[in-house]
């Protein structure tokens, strides 16, 4: 583009970054095991589509190559709308329809692979110089290995789609081929197969490549004329009657239109009113894209742009099915942020949006229903919008570092074990914070939801049998007080309240609140304390998968009270089994306790003041009170969620070193503190000078003493 020279090949920023030497042993490892990471995932996604039955892969590609596909029977393309390609790639793949369907099917899959891998390598090579050693050699496996885990990849093996295809024209002719006629050739090819792709001709006209915009308008114009013979109705069909593919597949408010008029459709708009808003905004959407592409090819960052116009063509396009969304996950290369720790929230963003589905990132709640319904899209507009740092910037390169706080004294020899997780003295990132807490969360309910204990007959009786093993334990310890423990407070109905209100309000909110005063108040104690609570959960959802156990208000003869989910019908088979919300049988340890135990360890550490320290100690108290009063943890469950919170402290210890002592103060304070001392001993030198003044003179406040 603009860093192109004139005969169009591409420069210096578009070569591969140069590397000079053997890399070194731990580089060569570490390459070697993300290939092979790479590898491992690749075949994976082909095991698990070949897995598949035959009827329910590749749906698109029998829909259109099948025995009766719609490229197959006479007739139009269109007739059933299940055909979204343009009459171009209708006449490109009619001649598929004579393959063998399994060959055919094979053929498309292992295809598929080879344009991920040569997409990656492509991508990692586009890579804005100057690029490290490290970046250089480590780049082509991990763009591989993201696309491979991307959504749009995913269901492009899954369907058998071409989305893949156009990016990679894109790429080419950008990057790769020499001659700028040829790479817009390239490009309109691209823009042949999906129509979107045409808002590249203005980025390579305005980036002085004008032979190659023109060539992509031309080679455009030439697929689609020829399309137009070959295929006459089904080009009318096409271009006029459905508007360049609207209305054809699935619905175009479905939650897989992630455009701006699908967008427009889902919040109730229709009509005159929805079409005028939808151009109005993707004609803002495109001018503004295209502006900042050309400012990102002018300085350099090719890839950048490329990847910011595909975001805009998947704005402005009128239907944007998931498995054409994959120029959002190329805007992952764009920098943001002043400080090393905001450089991670854009690309962990873009990943997170691009291999999890929205439910995972946004709570299942009314109010991010229109957040959650237009994730993607969200993503696409944000990189036409984020305002990516220049590389003549000081910050492109040199982000404001990070402060760490002095390593502590551990008593033993080999404590750290990764002294590169140090203790870091400024807060994190909070938008980054709270996306990881939201999506470790929510991976954290997936795995309790699937936690051995299940939904049939089979996994209820062997929580049963656990939960009647347990109670065995329980008598021969002489420990088993739920039963007296619940009926005493069933009969008390303000007791009986306040633990129902106790065990259902303060799970949650006393933890998020702890780690929200921490954020605040005391980074370096929320940094231990957050690998600490990190730690217990994951070690609690190792417990839930190998020891599901049915608690006290499940066990069928023990006659506990249920005093918050209301009287057991034990006569029905799937009760208390997974639930749409959670798994009854995940009891084994009690994160209720262990939460509670979490947060009054930590307050009594951190906090400054001792009725401080009391009450946060009363919290898992009141906490192991209510789950034995209300029927839901037996005694044991606490114990077991207390030991997995020590566990969580005592790894965070080992891994991490002993909690770091309060920071000293930054450069510019004790500077500041300087300055104030200097100050208090000249206004206290002063003062004795006006004592010694001659009275009735008054001192001019510019005289030095």
């Amino acid at each position: 583009m603009a860093n192109a020279d004139h005969s169009g090949a591409p420069a210096a920023a578009l070569a591969a970054a140069p590397v000079t030497g053997p890399a070194g042993p731990r580089l060569r490892v570490a390459r070697g095991g993300l290939w092979l990471i790479a590898g491992i995932l690749a075949l994976r996604q082909v095991a698990v589509v070949l897995a598949t039955p035959r009827a329910d892969r590749l749906t698109d590609l029998e829909t259109w190559v099948g025995p009766s596909g719609v490229l197959h029977v006479k007739g139009s393309l269109y007739d059933s709308t299940r055909f979204t390609g343009t009459p171009f790639a209708g006449l490109v793949l009619k001649p598929l329809t004579k393959a063998a369907e399994q060959a055919l099917g094979w053929g498309w899959i292992f295809g598929t692979l080879l344009l991920v891998v040569a997409l990656g390598l492509i991508a990692a090579r586009a890579l804005p110089q100057p690029v490290g050693r490290r970046t250089a050699l480590l780049a082509a496996p991990v763009a591989i290995s993201l696309l491979v885990l991307s959504l749009p990849v995913r269901d492009a093996f899954w369907l058998g789609q071409t989305s893949i295809i156009p990016v990679l024209l894109v790429l080419l002719g950008c990057f790769v081929v020499r001659g700028q006629r040829t790479g817009g050739a390239l490009i309109g090819l691209a823009a042949a197969l999906q129509p979107t792709v045409l808002l590249f001709a203005p980025l390579l006209w305005l980036t002085d490549r004008r032979k190659a915009g023109a060539s992509t308008g031309v080679t455009f114009a030439a697929c689609t004329a020829l399309a137009w013979a070959a295929l006459p109705h089904d080009s009318h069909t096409y271009w006029v009657h459905h508007l360049a593919g609207v209305g054809l597949g699935g619905r175009a408010d479905a939650l897989a239109n992630q455009s701006l008029h699908g967008a427009l459709l889902r919040l109730g708009l229709t009509g005159p009113l929805e079409i005028g808003l939808y151009l109005a905004l993707g004609t803002v959407v495109a001018v503004l894209g295209l502006r900042r592409a050309v400012r990102y090819a002018r300085d350099g960052q090719l890839l950048l742009a490329v990847a910011v116009t595909g975001c805009a063509a998947i704005a402005v396009s009128p239907t944007a099915w998931q498995h054409q969304l994959l120029w959002v996950l190329l805007a992952v290369v764009g920098r943001v942020g002043r400080r090393v720790s905001d450089r991670y929230v854009w690309p962990v963003a873009v990943i997170l949006v691009m291999t999890l589905p929205a439910k995972m990132l946004l709570p299942n709640v009314d109010a991010m229903e229109p957040l959650r319904d237009n994730v993607v899209l969200l993503a696409a507009l944000a990189a036409t919008a984020v305002p990516f740092l220049s590389r003549a910037s000081d910050l492109y390169r040199s982000p404001v570092p990070t402060r760490y706080a002095p390593a502590a004294p551990a008593r033993f020899r080999h404590v750290p074990l990764l002294p590169l997780l140090r203790r870091v003295l400024t807060r994190p990132n909070l938008l980054l914070e709270l996306l990881l807490i939201r999506v470790t969360y929510a991976a954290y309910q997936q795995v309790r939801l699937a936690a051995t204990g299940g939904s049939n007959a089979g996994g209820r009786a062997r929580a049963e049998r656990h939960g009647h093993e347990l109670l065995s334990l329980e008598r021969f310890l002489h420990i088993d007080v739920e039963h007296t423990v619940n009926h005493a407070v069933a009969r008390v109905g303000w007791l009986r309240d306040f633990f129902d209100f106790y065990y259902e309000s303060f799970h949650f909110v006393v933890p998020m609140a702890v780690l929200a005063v921490l954020y605040w108040r005391r980074p370096v104690d929320y940094r231990w304390a957050r690998s600490a609570l990190g730690f217990a959960t994951l070690l609690a959802l190792i417990g839930f998968w190998l020891f599901p156990l049915a608690p006290p208000r499940l066990l069928p003869g023990l006659g506990i009270v249920d005093t918050v989910h209301g009287v057991q019908d034990f006569s029905k088979p799937d009760y208390g089994a997974l639930t749409a919300l959670t798994n009854q049988y995940a009891a084994m340890p009690s994160l209720h306790f262990g939460w509670s135990l979490w947060c009054g360890v930590v307050i009594a550490v951190a906090a400054p003041k001792w009725w401080m320290k009391a009450l946060g100690l009363l919290h898992p108290l009141f906490t192991v009170s209510a789950i034995v009063a209300t029927g839901n943890h037996w005694v044991l469950d606490a114990v077991g969620g207390a030991a997995v919170v020590g566990t969580g402290f005592a790894l965070t210890y080992v891994l991490q070193g002993p909690r770091a002592h309060s920071p000293a103060p930054p450069p510019e304070d004790a500077g500041r503190q300087v300055e104030l001392s200097g100050a208090r001993a000249l206004s206290s030198g002063s003062g004795r000078l006006r004592a010694a003044s001659p009275p009735g003179r008054r001192r001019d406040p510019e005289e030095r003493p």
